[in-house]
């Protein structure tokens, strides 16, 4: 496995962009990230829950990074939020995965929620170190809200790919309100009555994210769990949910990329063999072995800059809330959709060709070299990429922000 706390990735860090202390989380993120090594392989080929390896990013303090000081967490900004994500997913993915959309939660909440659910929400998260689960998928209308009777809703139905549920003491959920043709969102615990989590993922690949199926049955909805009521506009400030979620994404590619192709190189360094034609005594002397390396390096270095790059630029409008700007989140939407289709082929490129540079011995499942391919895989479909360069191709043609939708 990879020593996460000495790689030449760590380059890449823009220091500029990043908060004073920001030394001692991602230093916190290295440690965690080696600790998860340890077990990485088997749980990844086990799958289901991975409890204890949550409770670690628990213990760490790292579900308290995304909580605003006033309400007694640490305020981190997104830039190194997303560094922390993309230093755990080089060796863990899907716990890095579940460790980002947590923090997408809190942020939602900071976007959708009134000055005092925000008290209430993020200070509960600060003082009982909360993890928060994601039932807010808009394109899944299987979740219907009726009105209640007393106020607010009652929320039926099931809702799908629910990442980091299991396990989680509170969610964000959506229903669809047929009346105003229009989304409810709102912050709820776990455990309330009428609320199933299903231990039912089984893709091939983000294996222990717990993105299975939850199911509502008549779960009451209070108003003052309400975040964003049904027909009520969606403005900029709300619109930027998805930026913060794409950029989730693109932190997990790049860090998988990171994992990938520092295990090509330790496995070159240390145990393969050159190929009997190259007429060198080392794997690492192969030229075309070298080719490989360098061609994957350069592509690793864009995908790591344009990730920076948009981290910086939604930092600088989600520190503008309620004032973010139709302009602000089109430019935020450009920086990510470029660094999400660098970092989507740069993924699945490094991830494929690792078994090119490290021959046939490295398919043995001792290693767990495929693990990287399958988390890849299964990710990048999240949402079309072809999608993103048609964006970008408006925005290079026409200086067309990309429309605001759940994905873009």
């Amino acid at each position: 496995m990879p020593d996460a706390t000495a790689t030449p990735f760590d380059a890449a860090v823009e220091e500029k962009t990043l908060d004073d202390g920001a030394d001692h989380w991602l230093t916190v993120a290295d440690s965690v990230a080696e600790r998860l090594a340890e077990t990485a392989v088997e749980r990844d080929r086990r799958g289901g829950h991975a409890a204890e390896a949550r409770e670690l990013l628990r213990q760490q303090g790292l579900l308290r990074l995304s909580v605003p000081a006033w309400a007694g967490g640490v305020g981190a900004s997104w830039s190194l939020i997303y560094h922390v994500v993309r230093r755990i997913a080089r060796t863990d993915s899907a716990l890095a995965h579940l460790l980002a959309f947590h923090h997408l939660q809190v942020g939602s909440v900071l976007l959708y929620g009134s000055r005092a659910q925000q008290s209430r929400l993020l200070g509960g998260t600060a003082r009982e170190n909360w993890f928060w689960g994601n039932t807010l998928n808009p394109l899944d209308r299987r979740t219907l809200a009726s009105d209640r009777a007393a106020g607010g809703f009652l929320f039926h139905g099931d809702k799908g790919f629910c990442s980091g549920a299991l396990g989680s003491d509170y969610l964000t959920a959506s229903a669809w309100y047929e009346a105003s043709q229009s989304l409810v969102v709102a912050a709820i615990p776990t455990g309330r009555r009428g609320i199933t989590v299903h231990d039912d993922w089984d893709a091939m690949g983000q294996r222990q994210t717990d993105s299975g199926t939850v199911t509502f049955d008549s779960v009451v909805v209070e108003p003052e769990e309400v975040l964003i009521a049904p027909g009520a506009p969606w403005t900029p400030a709300t619109q930027f949910r998805s930026c913060l979620a794409q950029l989730v994404l693109v932190n997990l590619y790049v860090g998988i990329a990171e994992g990938a192709l520092e295990e090509a190189r330790r496995y070159t360094l240390e145990q393969a063999r050159p190929w009997l034609a190259a007429g060198v005594d080392r794997a690492s002397e192969d030229p075309y072995t070298q080719r490989h390396f360098g061609e994957l390096w350069v592509k690793l270095r864009c995908a790591e800059v344009l990730a920076d790059l948009a981290g910086s630029v939604a930092q600088r409008h989600f520190a503008q809330g309620d004032a973010i700007t139709a302009a602000g989140r089109g430019e935020t939407a450009v920086a990510i959709a470029e660094a999400k289709v660098a970092a989507h082929q740069a993924v699945l490129d490094i991830t494929s060709r690792l078994f090119d540079i490290a021959g046939a011995r490295a398919t043995q499942r001792r290693f767990g070299f495929d693990r990287f391919w399958r988390n890849a895989r299964t990710h990048t479909l999240h949402d079309p990429v072809d999608y993103k360069i048609r964006d970008l191709g408006r925005w290079a043609l026409n200086r067309h922000f990309p429309e605001p939708t759940a994905y873009s």
